[in-house]
């Protein structure tokens, strides 16, 4: 049973994975996270956790910094700085859907009966 659940998350997170893949605005930009070898089994989740929540925070530090530009008068890039705030916004969406997803699972595996 325990095994099913596994599989199914890893199957769900699969699934979030191939729509953030279709979803991106730029293809041809690394996203800085490491690829994994998923078929050797060295995937681990908490460290694909902590490489999104670098990415999503380096998005919006990266935002706030075109913010700031723009703010100050150094760069009149106002679309830029837009786009950059509502890209970092949609990767914080994404993720909060992808820790709830966890979540829920987490919560049906405690449901199980022992």
């Amino acid at each position: 049973m325990g095994t099913e659940l596994a599989g199914l998350i890893r199957a769900d997170l699969a699934a979030l994975t191939n729509d953030a893949s279709r979803l991106s605005v730029a293809p041809s930009v690394d996203m800085g996270l490491p690829a994994q070898d998923t078929a050797a089994g060295n995937f681990s989740f908490a460290q694909s956790m902590k490489d999104a929540l670098a990415h999503v925070d380096g998005e919006e530090r990266a935002a706030a910094d075109k913010m700031a530009a723009v703010d100050s008068g150094k760069s009149d890039d106002l679309v830029g700085a837009m786009l950059s705030s509502q890209q970092a916004n949609l990767s914080f969406s994404m993720l909060m859907q992808v820790r709830n997803k966890v979540m829920g699972a987490v919560d049906e595996l405690l449901k199980l009966p022992v």
